[in-house]
């Protein structure tokens, strides 16, 4: 049996559906499963998470759980990676509350943007010293990377570390079930094709039994269906010629042309949640005192919900409070549409799968310059993590992706030099940033940042 590391457990409800997955395959159920986390809080809630969860699956792990990095990877096969370098408070506050005084607004900021920047300056040093450790204890291991701003993450590993890395994202699938229900098309009839770069990937085709369903997709705008939260991604295939995966308050972050600080009447012709990620991290920690005691009260059992049984029918708005009801839901096990433990399945059975990975540019996208990090599909059995050759993307795919990937370019290159300057090149080429800010304002926000930052960044010089 396999021993699986989950670095970063404290992220219990993530660190919850992963497990669900893992042991709910009878080949895995009996592996050795190393929780690691430096919040012993967080992490003694999910190691009773962890238990619980075997014994509603029947399944019979080996369940440890440590604050001792080396510890919980020594030896490990599988090593998943969840963390969030700074935290909510200070690193993620900073992040958007700085760039504001600029007049320089976000939704999400973990991907691109100053704010991608920001917490990919801070991650990749830390991601980089789990690797190390890795090469010491577990050369061998196979590294599930699922901690954002991920192709700035996955390029800084594969530059300077030997560890077999795969990024590993859920907006490839997670958007092809939201566009499955926009057009009626029933997902299992589905076939797709998806390139690109992380959060800026596209489906190249998009099938069913070699129909193209591209024509239901443009209806869906033709008629005035498409739905309030994903307007800037139609609008984006009525201009590009292709749908994009991740989602509008996540895309209109990473281009110019839909959040300006002149032009309030883009925000709201397009419905952009300005600062949601800040919204949901405030939801989320008021909640979590809710979720622990329920997790931890020795009564509480997990409910098992097997492919094809119906929803639970949870009480309608008024009779249960909206985290009453989450946490209901967080206490049922069901597959979720996370790769990684398919890959693990599939590495240790030989069942063949195909997911989308995040791996290095080595003659995969012809358009796209070598060593970046891209998004294709990978077919994964006992030999490993095998990725798709694509080719040529559409030209103006590539060169859109291209503005992303100056910026990601610029970002690892300044973790791993320690050249400060660097850090002032990828902001100026951020498109986002780069619209809304003059060159003097971009070189002081990113002091104000680094200066905020402190100890949670290196020095750069």
């Amino acid at each position: 049996m396999p021993k699986i590391t989950f670095i970063g457990a404290g992220s219990t409800v993530f660190a919850k559906n992963l497990l669900g997955d893992i042991l709910s395959f009878p080949e895995l159920a009996g592996s050795t499963v190393s929780l690691f986390d430096i919040d012993p809080q967080r992490l003694h809630t999910s190691e009773i998470v962890a238990r619980k969860i075997a014994e509603a699956l029947e399944a019979t792990p080996t369940i440890e759980a440590t604050t001792d990095r080396r510890a919980a990877l020594d030896g490990a096969d599988y090593a998943i990676c969840m963390i969030q370098v700074g935290g909510y408070k200070p690193a993620t506050v900073v992040d958007f509350e700085i760039p504001k005084r600029y007049g320089l607004r976000q939704t999400i900021a973990d991907t691109l943007g100053i704010g991608g920047i920001m917490r990919g300056l801070r991650t990749i040093p830390v991601l980089l010293e789990m690797c190390r450790d890795m090469e010491a204890l577990c050369p061998d291991v196979t590294f599930l990377q699922y901690v954002n701003p991920m192709a700035m993450n996955c390029w800084a590993i594969s530059r300077a570390s030997t560890i077999k890395t795969v990024g590993l994202c859920h907006s490839v699938q997670g958007t092809a079930g939201q566009l499955a229900n926009d057009i009626g098309v029933p997902l299992e009839e589905i076939n797709y094709l998806c390139a690109g770069i992380n959060h800026m990937a596209f489906y190249l085709r998009f099938e069913r039994a070699g129909e193209d369903l591209y024509p239901l997709i443009r209806q869906v705008a033709a008629e005035g269906r498409v739905p309030d939260w994903n307007r800037v991604r139609y609008e984006m295939l009525q201009r590009l010629g292709y749908f994009v995966t991740e989602s509008s308050e996540h895309f209109s972050e990473y281009v110019p042309w839909f959040i300006k600080r002149d032009r309030p009447d883009l925000i709201d012709r397009f419905n952009i949640p300005l600062d949601e990620y800040i919204s949901r991290c405030e939801f989320q920690i008021a909640g979590w005192e809710a979720m622990r005691g329920r997790f931890e009260n020795p009564e509480t059992r997990f409910r098992v919900r097997r492919a094809g049984d119906e929803a639970d029918h949870l009480p309608p708005d008024g009779s249960q409070s909206d985290m009453d009801r989450i946490v209901d839901e967080m206490l049922t096990i069901q597959r979720s549409h996370e790769y990684g433990s398919g890959i693990i399945h599939s590495m240790e059975t030989g069942q063949p799968r195909v997911v989308y990975g995040n791996v290095p540019n080595r003659g995969l996208i012809d358009n796209l310059p070598a060593g970046c990090c891209v998004e294709v599909p990978c077919l994964v059995d006992k030999n490993g993590i095998q990725p798709t050759a694509i080719g040529a993307l559409p030209p103006q795919l590539a060169a859109l992706m291209q503005t992303n990937i100056n910026v990601q370019a610029l970002t690892v290159e300044a973790a791993l030099t320690g050249k400060r300057e660097h850090i002032y090149h990828a902001a100026m080429l951020d498109p986002h940033t780069a619209a809304e800010l003059d060159l003097d304002q971009i070189h002081a926000l990113v002091d104000d940042l680094i200066e905020a930052h402190g100890d949670w960044l290196p020095t750069y010089r």
